[in-house]
């Protein structure tokens, strides 16, 4: 594929002459076919309305004056409009600078300014009061739902003109940067990552070689775009095989678009398994003949899997699989062929869930400084308790500290205006530092930890937090979890959680942590009510913990408690 594309806009070009295919689908308001906007529906988009709309970006990027090199900023959620935005900018050599639409103001006038976008493209107008007072250099901002022009931003049919000339793809350079994307920042500033067009071709074309993918599928998209793995996994190379996409309104109503879907394909996090698994548990507790037919079908079908069946297993796994597991994926749309997971660890209960009901389910592993898939099981070799192989086109090695190294087409740039960030992860010859503790065997990759994340205690012990409070969260008391102890002599558990009873918590932690070395145990809990949110700031926009603002929160009765046990 990269012999033949310099440019990701190809993508959707290369379909140009297919111009009825439905590339995309999505709930709209007022999508009556007679235009009466009676009633809301799903609405498909072929390849020739989503090019028609793409060029009609590009006209209006040319009548402001808008170049080569030029960032866009984009703070949408999932549409049409999405991908047509950014295609027709990286038709025209231009740089999209993705924004979480979750995020809060201040961190998007951040990512604005450091980016030094000339336009700002937001869903509605809500947010510009205070991103004009964090920004009074605002750049010009377009909102897609306005209900009419204001200065507060333009609106969109106001900025697209009605006609166009066709669709245009600038053949780019081996090096031409193609986005700014900003990491979630859980110890900072976020960073831009510079990725060009050559980069991302590369990680399109070689993740397609780790998921068979048909153009009679259709992929149900749940992540947001700006995300990393949605754009690559979800989006292009979705596009790269023709992939129909239809975007869900939400995880409020993923069941019912799930039903209304049908998809052959999910593409997502762990955590949207998990809820999915929690429904399903919640929907057998309140029987005992229910919980134990599901539990006898996961048991079967997992050792079927693993080749470890006899002959009695597979026989009840062939008659319970039709009576408890086709009602339970029922709830999945039907026809869900293939789940992949990524983006966080996969736990192994969860794979094992899933794949002992009859999903295939294949979890991968990256980040978005390459491009950002890194690796992933394969279909027909795929070991959960693993991310996989090395994708096609990289090369690994492991540090001193454990840490995976990675080289290849698919690595970033670097930071963007951040040298010493950048020196930090990325060796002068190509080498990117994951920060990721790895164990390879087999040419499998099976991750330990994150070295950064080290705990060590006084004693010299040391740890990587990551995998035990995983372990905590699988006691359903526990909401949210953060182990601390570094430089202490014992570990303290901060947790959201309705139980008030200290003794209660440290013991059902300690069950959890059976497994773990005798050094990894909870001996105080800090029990919080209040849930971590983005917008309470103890979680990014992808939701990952923010340590070090957890850790100042609660520094109060961490504090105390180090004191107060301080001799113990």
């Amino acid at each position: 594929m990269n012999a033949r594309m310099t440019n990701l806009a190809q993508l959707l070009q290369r379909h140009a002459g297919t111009p009825d295919k439905v590339l995309y689908r999505q709930w709209e308001a007022g999508a009556a076919a007679d235009g009466s906007g009676e009633a809301a529906a799903w609405r498909d988009y072929t390849v020739a309305q989503v090019i028609a709309l793409a060029a009609r970006w590009q006209q209006a990027f040319r009548a402001r004056g808008f170049e080569k090199g030029d960032r866009i900023a984009v703070c949408l959620k999932n549409s049409v409009q999405w991908v047509a935005i950014d295609q027709a900018a990286l038709g025209l050599g231009m740089v999209v600078v993705p924004l979480y639409v979750i995020d809060n103001a201040e961190n998007i006038a951040w990512c604005v300014g450091n980016s030094e976008a000339r336009l700002l493209v937001l869903d509605t107008p809500r947010a510009l009061p205070r991103l004009r007072e964090l920004m009074p250099s605002l750049p010009a901002v377009v909102c897609i739902e306005a209900a009419g022009a204001s200065a507060a931003g333009e609106r969109v049919d106001a900025f697209l003109p009605a006609d166009a000339p066709p669709f245009e793809v600038h053949p780019m350079e081996p090096d031409a940067l193609a986005t700014i994307v900003y990491t979630s920042g859980t110890t900072g500033k976020p960073k831009g990552v510079k990725l060009s067009h050559a980069s991302i071709l590369a990680n399109v074309e070689a993740s397609s070689k780790v998921i068979a993918l048909r153009e009679t599928d259709t992929s149900l998209s749940v992540l947001p775009m700006s995300h990393m793995f949605e754009r690559t996994c979800g989006c292009y190379l979705m596009l790269h095989a023709g992939v129909c996409v239809a975007y869900s309104r939400g995880i409020q109503q993923i069941g019912d678009d799930l039903a209304a879907v049908r998809p052959t394909l999910l593409v997502a996090v762990p955590r949207l398994f998990e809820r999915f698994l929690a429904r399903i548990e919640q929907a057998v507790a309140g029987s005992v003949v229910k919980r134990t037919l599901f539990r006898m079908t996961v048991r079967y079908g997992w050792k079927v899997f693993l080749g470890e069946a006899n002959l009695f297993e597979r026989l009840a796994y062939a008659r319970l699989q039709p009576l408890v597991a086709v009602p339970i994926l029922d709830k999945l749309g039907g026809r869900l062929r293939l789940a992949a997971a990524g983006g966080a660890k996969l736990e192994l209960r969860i794979a094992q869930t899933f794949i002992g009901l009859g999903l295939k389910m294949i979890q991968g592993y990256g980040m978005t400084e390459a491009s950002p898939v890194i690796a992933g099981n394969r279909e027909d070799d795929n070991d959960p308790s693993s991310v996989g192989q090395l994708l096609d086109g990289l090369e690994s090695r492991i540090s001193e500290a454990g840490e995976l190294l990675v080289r290849g087409p698919s690595v970033m740039q670097g930071y963007w205006r951040n040298p010493e960030a950048t020196a930090k992860v990325l060796s002068p010859d190509g080498w990117l530092n994951t920060g990721d503790i790895v164990e390879i065997r087999d040419g499998r990759i099976y991750i330990r930890g994150r070295s950064k994340d080290i705990i060590v205690l006084s004693n010299g012990e040391k740890f990587p937090p990551e995998e035990a409070e995983a372990a905590i969260l699988d006691e359903p008391v526990f909401e949210q979890v953060m182990l601390v102890g570094e430089g202490r002599h014992f570990l303290t558990l901060v947790a959201v959680t309705q139980e008030v009873d200290e003794k209660k918590l440290v013991r059902l932690a300690n069950q959890q942590l059976k497994d773990f070395p005798r050094y990894v145990r909870v001996r105080r809990v800090i029990a919080a009510k209040e849930p971590w949110t983005i917008d309470n700031g103890m979680l990014t926009p992808t939701l990952k913990v923010k340590r070090p603002v957890v850790g100042q929160r609660f520094a109060h009765s961490i504090e105390a408690i180090y004191g107060k046990d301080a001799d113990d």
